[in-house]
C-alpha cells in the first residue's frame, strides 16, 4: 500500500514497509544521502533529522512515525539551518565532515527554540552528536556566529 510522505515540503508516494526505519527510506526510498548511518541504535547523532520541529534520530525510527508530518533532512531549507550553514562555512567546522549532517540539523533544532543560547546550552543540545574529528568548538563557535545574525535581522 502506498503511503503519502512528506519531506522538505514535498511530497513522496512511498511503497515500503512502514517499519523500516526512516533513515533507509530517505536515503534508499527517496535518495536524499545527506543524512548519514552512523551508529545504527541512535546514539551518534550522524542520522538526525527534525519531524514537525522535533530532532529525532531517524536510523532508530519507523516511517510509519513520519506519516502525516513534516519531516526536514539536510536537504531543506529552513531560515535557520540555511543560517547555519553559513556559520560552518565561516567558522570552517567540518574536517570529515561526515557528522555535519546531524550536527546542522541538531543546531537548527536548537535555534528553534533557543534563540540566544549559552555555551552552557549549546553544550547540552549538542551532546547527542558525536565528532570523530573533535571540532566542538569550531561547532560552537558557528552556533554563536549563528544566533547573532538571526538576532541582528
Amino acid at each position: 500500500m502506498k503511503t503519502n510522505l512528506s519531506i522538505n515540503g514535498k511530497r513522496y508516494q512511498i511503497d515500503a514497509p512502514e517499519e523500516m526505519p526512516l533513515l533507509w527510506l530517505i536515503r534508499d526510498v527517496v535518495g536524499m544521502t545527506g543524512t548519514k548511518f552512523g551508529c545504527g541504535v541512535g546514539q551518534c547523532g550522524a542520522c538526525s533529522i527534525l519531524v514537525d520541529g522535533t530532532l529525532i534520530k531517524s536510523c532508530s525510527m519507523p516511517f510509519s512515525f513520519g506519516i502525516g508530518k513534516e519531516i526536514t533532512t539536510i536537504e531543506g531549507t529552513t531560515a535557520n539551518l540555511q543560517i547555519l550553514r553559513e556559520s560552518w562555512q565561516e567558522c570552517n567546522v567540518p574536517q570529515c565532515g561526515y557528522c555535519q549532517s546531524g550536527q546542522l540539523i541538531a543546531a537548527t533544532f536548537l535555534l528553534e527554540n533557543n534563540a540566544n543560547p549559552t555555551d552552557e546550552d549549546i553544550d547540552n543540545a549538542m551532546s547527542g552528536n558525536i565528532c570523530r574529528c573533535g571540532t566542538y568548538t569550531r561547532i560552537r563557535k558557528a552556533i554563536h556566529m549563528a544566533a547573532a545574525i538571526k538576532n541582528q535581522g
